[in-house]
Order: C-alpha cells, then sequence, then structure tokens
C-alpha cells in the first residue's frame, strides 16, 4: 500500500455548535468511517463531537446532533481537530469559550483545521495569522477582510499549510477528509474510500467552477454600468481598452482605475470573465460545439477558450459540460 506504515489509532475531534452545517459534519465522519472499514482495529480513527454541552444542538437544516463530551471535558490530546462551519458564522460574534479551547487543543494537535466557513472560527481564536487558508467562495472575500494576516486563496478545494487544514464549502468538507485519509494511510485506502461514497477521490479544478463568476451589474446610467451593458449586448466583438473608455466617457487611465476601485479588477479581466460566464451557460444549457460556443462568446478560437477555462477554473470546456451539463 503506498505511503504503508505501521501507526497508532488518531483521535479526532469536531467542534458542534448550534446551526451547524449537517454535511460537514457528517461527510468528514463519513470518510474517516469508511477508511475504519478498510484497516486494522489498531489503525482506526476514533470520532468524537465535542460542544458547549451533550444535550442535542439544531443543525442548520433542522437534523439534531449530540456531543459526545462538553468542552471541558474534551481537553485530551488529539489527532486532529476540524471545526465545522454553518451558514451564521461569518456574521456570529466570537465564542470566547469554543476560541479559549481550540487554542489550548489545537496547540496540541498534530493538525487541526476547519470545514467551509469553520474558518471563521479558527480565525477569531486567532489560529490563520500568517496563514494559507480557503473557505466557501461565497465568504472568501469576507474572511480575508476580517482576518487580514491570513493569505486566503478563495478557489482552492482544501490547502494544506504546516499543520493547518481548511477546506472550501460543505461537501469540500468530503474533499478535506479523503486527503488526510491518503495522507495517513495511502491512496489505496482514499481511493476506496471515495468509490464507496461514490464520490471522486480528488477533485478537478478549483471552487470558481461552481460559484456564479461575474460581478454585481452597477447603473446602466453610470460610466461602468454603460460599459458592462455593451459588453453584455456585443459579446462577439472585439473590447480594447480604449474603446471602453470611449464607451464610458473616461481616459483610459480613469477607465482602469474605476475597475479596479469598483470591481477589483481590470477591464480586460472583467471582458474575459463575461465571455467564460456566458460559456459556462451554453455549455451547462445547450448541445452546441465548443467551436460555435467559442465564437458565441467572443473567444478568437477553441484554444483561447480552452486555455481561459484552464486559467479560471482549472479544467476544459469540455470536462466543464461533462460535470454540470444539464439533460432533462
Amino acid at each position: 500500500m503506498e505511503g504503508w506504515k505501521a501507526v497508532a489509532r488518531r483521535k479526532v475531534v469536531l467542534v458542534l455548535q448550534e446551526g451547524v452545517q449537517a454535511l460537514d459534519v457528517a461527510g468528514p465522519l463519513d470518510v474517516f468511517a469508511e477508511a475504519n472499514a478498510r484497516l486494522p482495529v489498531c489503525e482506526h480513527y476514533d470520532c468524537y463531537l465535542a460542544g458547549h454541552h451533550t444535550a442535542p444542538m439544531r443543525a442548520s437544516n433542522g437534523l439534531l446532533f449530540s456531543a459526545h463530551m462538553a468542552f471541558e471535558q474534551a481537553s485530551d490530546m488529539f489527532h486532529t481537530v476540524l471545526v465545522p462551519g454553518g451558514p451564521g458564522l461569518p456574521e456570529s460574534p466570537e465564542d470566547r469559550t469554543i476560541s479559549a479551547w481550540l487554542r489550548a487543543v489545537c496547540g496540541k494537535a498534530t493538525r487541526y483545521g476547519s470545514i467551509c466557513t469553520g474558518a471563521f472560527m479558527l480565525g477569531q481564536a486567532g489560529l490563520l495569522d500568517g496563514r494559507i487558508v480557503t473557505t466557501h467562495w461565497q465568504h472568501a472575500e469576507q474572511l480575508a477582510r476580517l482576518f487580514p494576516k491570513a493569505d486566503v486563496q478563495p478557489d482552492r478545494i482544501y490547502v494544506r499549510d504546516g499543520r493547518l487544514v481548511t477546506s472550501a464549502g460543505v461537501t469540500a468538507g468530503i474533499d478535506l477528509a479523503l486527503a488526510l485519509v491518503r495522507e495517513d494511510h495511502g491512496s489505496a485506502v482514499a481511493l476506496a474510500c471515495a468509490k464507496r461514497l461514490v464520490v471522486v477521490a480528488q477533485r478537478q479544478g478549483g471552487q470558481s467552477q461552481f460559484s456564479p463568476f461575474l460581478m454585481s451589474e452597477t447603473a446602466h446610467e453610470s460610466p461602468l454600468g454603460r460599459v458592462q451593458a455593451y459588453v453584455a449586448a456585443h459579446l462577439t466583438e472585439s473590447f480594447p481598452v480604449q474603446r471602453l473608455a470611449t464607451i464610458a466617457g473616461l481616459s483610459v487611465r480613469s477607465l482602469a482605475r474605476l475597475f479596479v476601485k469598483k470591481l477589483g479588477c481590470t477591464p480586460h479581466d472583467y471582458v474575459e470573465a463575461v465571455r467564460i460566464d456566458h460559456a459556462r451557460n451554453l455549455l451547462e444549457a445547450t448541445d452546441s460545439a465548443i467551436k460555435t460556443v467559442a465564437f458565441d462568446c467572443g473567444f478568437t478560437s477553441p484554444a483561447q477558450m480552452r486555455a481561459v477555462f484552464q486559467k479560471r477554473l482549472g479544467l476544459s470546456p469540455v470536462q466543464y459540460r461533462a460535470s454540470f451539463q444539464y439533460r432533462p
């Protein structure tokens, strides 16, 4: 078995709180349970849930979970500490009890980390500073703003930085757990777990393939709004920056500054994002040939569209269609 070596049982603890995302808890636990079914008993994962109390706590979907132990009882040495996310966590104030407990147990753990928006709890505990991290694409910008000492990478499915492991949203907790099993017991065990759970052992591409790519539109009467509206209506045309500046009624320099200030990107990057977003819609909803999709979206060739897809999404148009095309 690749990477095999005799190991002791690993104690894994997940933080449980009201409003937790049920799949953030159940997904990794099922991965570890599948691994246990394929490992000698002496190498099993012993998994626990720790919370403020052991009374039932309601997940965001209404499911009830009960912790195995309260935080004050969960002071043993854990091999792995994971913080599941929840829809309300990005806006929640710091829970000082959880922060203090995390600092104590993560300081002794072999590895620790978060699933989805659980990264906000780690940030509140001061455990993201100076680290490369990720979270759900929808909350990555907010995480970076609240914890500026962290290097937030919004397109990663999961990230390992030293002892810290963080994952993208919801089902990415399964990807993270599979990566940990692969790290602990080799690819063969992780692949067997993935097959049993009917998921891919290692996902292609990043979070961008799942997220809406475009920035919000601005009022049409504004300079930026005029550019956005024109680009959307004339996608097959070319858009040198001088032409966009003329449409906006601004100098090239002023337009570039406006784009960076309002949208956080250059005019060229914005046009590319519009093209790729339209291409994604066509690949998902139609059977149009790749060449036709490329032309209809303003790419100079299928090769250029493929290069942009690889750069922005981490997979080709053909791979994207295979993953996301809707068939009645």
